[in-house]
């Protein structure tokens, strides 16, 4: 009876009896047990593994339309823009600032309009993709947006280089094409002066940026833009983080190759400007340009250093050229003590100067500096002082205007959003034009100021690139002989654009990024520009290189307009001197025409003047890379020597189905073929003919 349990009443086991019968039972199994859950544990970690590999796939769709489709890539934490049918990867867009490994759901927010796609990141951001209306029927848009959900997040998106081409956004100081080649630190995207922020951006710059595989990125106009450029790698497009949450926009668009793309882009601009009377003619000009380098003590010095340089040009059978003169000696001959309300003094220097028979360009800027009877009259003078960027007070009192260093000294800069200065600035420049009887204005100074940006706030209507729009849009009052040195939102104004300054060697910052610079300009919609003097303007690895001379000269033939720093009589041989001549007739006769004749096309259609190996070539991976050659129109391939001691190089002919001919010799070429070994001696430059 010992062994019998004891007797207990129905239905009630109890407590004490209970959990000492549990401690005994379990006692000798305790090992089976621990192994039964440490089974169990790892039967549903791999079954979650399992789970998350088998049903989950790395890659989503998220957002379908005809053409192609955005895929969520969770490896990467990406968004993949893929063509279809046939499923090309066309762009790898890789997110920051987000938990990108988190996959957003199979349904999102906005699941019941079929052309949309949302998810936020809580506390971090929200996604909104969206189907746009494209621009062309063989073409497909979408648009994205990021919205921080709090102040300190950064949104950033970065677009892949890997196996893809990119061109547009920013002008650099060392120019490559495409821009898989630049590199740049974060920052802001506006236009800036090489000279004194090398490592900025340049004076030009579009919100564009197109790639090899046919897709286009469109930054919203609106969005405070900072641009990184990683070399080879990527270029990532950023918001700065702060108070206000302000969204990253942008459209993605696909096309079926590079050249439709570009095409598509222009195309919306292009019908714009149709239905509009053409803007007054801009046109290449047939006479050269000769900067002014003589003496600049006086007035008196000036007028004489200018007409013994035409002297020498008419000695020389290299007249009806301009000459430029700088923003110094143009406000040493008219007298830059004018008053700033528009009050014409009694006695005007510039009154008793007698231009003809010269030609002359005069240089302005935006710019007084704080020493300058301009600038302190101003100050008496409280609608004046409105003329100047300022820093508003908080409780009252007058503005405190913004100083800047120009060209050495602290300046004041003009408020580019005051009808009354820019008004002021335009009358200055007429009658300054009028006196001096000058056929060109130039304005320096016009780009915008990254440093000055990231550590101050401009007000809001002049922050970014809107300085540089604000102030073209102004300029071309002045007629279609103005001169800019920076573009941006401008390409559809009846402007020139002055190109930098770039170093008198053979380097990307040199001659090499010459042509890059040409490509580039042209593919932004600004086809009217003025090259750098030919041989350069800042200083170099070797003063006075005849072959570098010659062959930057034989580029700016076949440019707009062609400009000079140094005469040729003053650093080279004398057959350098007659090269000269026959390059300056070429230009009048032969590109002249030929730059009219698709300027008229640039109106009607948009596309580019100077255009790319790629745009014969669009699907030809040779084509994509080529930075050393340019056509003119679709009928003209200039193929110039940028490497120092070449007398021969490789030449893409593009466009397979066409012939060239080379105008030196004659012959005739396929296209889409490579000329190995071309020869061209320092005296040639390979020209062929479609």
């Amino acid at each position: 009876q010992g062994s019998m349990p004891l007797a207990r009443p129905a239905g009630r086991i109890p407590d004490g009896a209970w959990t000492s019968g549990f401690r005994e039972m379990t006692e000798p199994w305790k090992g089976a047990v621990g192994c039964l859950g440490v089974a169990v544990f790892f039967a549903m970690t791999i079954g979650i593994i399992s789970w998350q590999a088998l049903e989950q796939p790395p890659e989503e769709w998220v957002l379908r339309g005809r053409a192609g489709g955005v895929l969520w890539e969770r490896r990467r934490g990406a968004l993949l823009l893929r063509a279809l049918p046939g499923g090309r990867t066309l762009a790898v867009v890789a997110v920051g600032s987000v938990p990108a490994a988190e996959p957003p759901p199979p349904r999102d927010r906005c699941w019941q309009d079929g052309g949309q796609f949302c998810y936020s990141w809580e506390e971090d951001a929200e996604l909104r993709l969206s189907l746009e209306p494209p621009p062309a029927p063989d073409t497909e848009c979408y648009g994205v947006q990021w919205t921080p959900l709090r102040p300190d997040i950064v949104l950033k998106d970065c677009f892949s280089m890997a196996n893809v081409s990119w061109y547009g956004g920013a002008s650099t100081r060392a120019q490559r094409w495409p821009l898989n080649g630049a590199e740049s630190r974060a920052q802001p995207f506006v236009t800036g002066h090489l000279g004194t922020n090398p490592a900025g951006y340049g004076p030009l710059l579009e919100r564009y940026f197109l790639g090899s595989t046919g897709v286009t990125v469109t930054v919203a106009p609106d969005v405070p833009l900072f641009l990184s450029l990683e070399t080879d790698r990527q270029f990532c497009l950023q918001t700065r983080a702060g108070s206000a949450a302000v969204p990253l926009r942008y459209l993605l668009c696909l096309s079926p190759d590079v050249a439709a793309a570009h095409r598509h882009h222009r195309a919306p601009r292009a019908a714009g400007t149709r239905s509009k009377p053409p803007p007054p003619a801009l046109a290449p000009r047939r006479s050269p340009l000769w900067r002014y380098h003589g003496p600049e003590g006086s007035a008196a010095k000036i007028k004489r250093g200018l007409r013994a340089l035409a002297k020498r040009l008419k000695r020389h059978r290299l007249q009806e050229g301009v000459l430029v003169l700088g923003e110094r000696g143009t406000a040493i001959l008219a007298g830059a003590d004018q008053a700033p309300v528009g009050r014409r003094k009694r006695h005007d220097p510039a009154q008793a100067w007698d231009p003809s028979p010269l030609r002359l360009a005069i240089t302005l800027s935006p710019y007084a500096g704080v020493a300058s009877p301009l600038f302190l009259r101003s100050l008496r003078d409280p609608d004046a002082a409105a003329f100047w960027l300022s820093l508003q007070p908080r409780l009252g009192g007058r503005a405190v205007p913004l100083l800047t260093p120009w060209k050495g000294q602290l300046s004041a800069r003009l408020n580019a959003s005051s009808e009354a200065a820019l008004g002021w600035f335009l009358e200055h420049a007429r009658r300054l034009r009028q006196a001096l009887g000058a056929v060109y204005v130039v304005i320096e100074g016009a780009e915008g100021d990254a440093v000055l940006e990231e550590a101050l706030p401009p007000p809001a209507e002049l922050a970014g690139d809107r300085y540089t729009a604000a102030l073209a849009a102004a300029l071309v009052t002045l007629g279609n002989a103005t001169v800019i040195s920076a573009g941006a939102r401008s390409s559809h104004l009846p402007l020139f654009v002055r190109m930098s300054p770039r170093h008198a060697d053979w380097s990307h910052a040199g001659l090499k990024g010459l042509v890059p610079s040409v490509l580039h300009y042209s593919l932004l919609g600004y086809n009217f520009f003025i090259p750098d003097a030919v041989g350069g303007s800042l200083a170099g690895d070797t003063p006075g290189d005849t072959e570098l001379y010659v062959r930057w000269l034989q580029i700016v033939t076949f440019l707009p307009v062609m400009s000079f720093g140094t005469p040729p009589w003053l650093c080279c041989d004398a057959w350098v001197l007659n090269l000269t001549r026959q390059c300056i007739q070429r230009h009048r006769d032969f590109v002249v025409p030929l730059l009219l004749k698709h300027s008229e096309e640039w109106l009607r259609s948009g596309h580019p003047i100077f255009r790319p190996a790629w745009w014969l070539s669009p699907t030809d991976p040779t084509a994509f890379t080529v930075e050393d050659e340019f056509l003119i129109g679709d009928e003209v391939l200039v193929a110039p020597i940028t490497e120092k001691g070449q007398t021969w190089r490789d030449v893409y002919l593009p466009g397979e189905g066409h012939r060239w001919m080379d105008t030196n010799t004659a012959r005739v070429f396929d296209g889409g073929t490579v000329l190995r070994n071309f020869s061209a001696s320092l005296a040639e430059v390979p020209v062929f003919v479609k």
